[in-house]
């Protein structure tokens, strides 16, 4: 499949791993070392074409934490302290530099949760979730000031996750959530399914995640292509493989990719990350 994209850069790391709609046990929880990697060569146009362009790659690492406040209250950060964003340099066929080479380094938008547990140890876990996105990216990095680590505006974003599992280790979440985005960013539908089989070691799942921006198409609060866009569209889905090595640590390893999408990158995330259950 040609149509590949790096699937959420914010979104997706707390879809990831914030257990759908269960929450952490009181003192109990989940930490993650994590590298995604985008080497970005095609762009989905509005209209969802896909175009050719200078390539462009973003390199994120992060730490994603989740911690049990109580048996139902359960606190998430996801927090990338380094976010690498270069664009290559362009020459022409005899040599000559059409556009020069860029790169920045910073830190990028950061996510903190609040996530509640309504149905507690029921056959079907539903909880609700508050996310408050800091703009603690940048949105003019490098020489060019084109470079970004992150999209500027403060969001909100309310959700509602539903999981169960079907016996022999089987389970399944569906998410709903609506992002209210500030500085003229449209707001957005954010939805998601995942379903996979786990046992003591080895945990493989699939991961669906939409975005849908609401309202008129107006004019967008940034024109940069690529990532941190306004009005970015698409249904992505990433196959992820989880190990662990003992009762707490393990690896994961994913590939992020997509059906369609408009106004962001076309090409795959790939990620790896060391995790903690304590």
């Amino acid at each position: 499949m040609r149509n590949l994209l790096f699937g959420i850069i914010l979104l997706s790391p707390i879809m990831t791993q914030a257990g759908g709609g269960w929450t952490q046990d009181k003192g109990s929880g989940f930490y993650k070392l994590g590298q995604n990697i985008i080497i970005g060569t095609q762009y989905f146009t509005p209209d969802g074409s896909i175009e050719p362009i200078t390539t462009i790659s973003l390199y994120t690492t992060s730490i994603y934490a989740e911690y049990g406040i109580t048996n139902r209250i359960t606190g998430i950060v996801y927090f990338p302290f380094f976010v690498r964003s270069t664009l290559n340099e362009e020459r022409i066929a005899t040599g000559q530099v059409v556009s020069r080479g860029d790169s920045f380094n910073g830190l990028g938008d950061t996510d903190v949760s609040i996530k509640y547990g309504i149905t507690k140890g029921k056959r079907i876990a539903l909880s609700a979730s508050l996310t408050l996105g800091l703009p603690l990216g940048a949105t003019d990095g490098g020489e060019t000031r084109i470079l970004q680590s992150g999209d500027g505006e403060f969001n909100q974003m309310i959700s509602i996750d539903a999981g169960t599992g079907f016996g022999y280790g089987i389970y399944a979440n569906a998410n709903l959530g609506y992002n209210n985005r500030s500085k003229n960013f449209s707001n957005e539908l954010r939805y998601g399914f995942e379903t996979g089989w786990s046992n003591e070691k080895l945990t493989g799942l699939i991961r669906f995640i939409g975005i849908k921006p609401l309202g008129d198409e107006g004019a967008p609060a940034n024109t940069n292509n690529g990532v941190f866009g306004n009005r970015i569209e698409y249904l992505s889905f990433t196959p992820e493989a989880l190990y662990l090595f003992s009762d707490k640590i393990g690896a994961s390893l994913s590939v992020g990719m997509a059906f369609y999408g408009k106004r962001i990158l076309a090409n795959p995330n790939y990620g790896f990350g060391l995790f903690m259950k304590l």
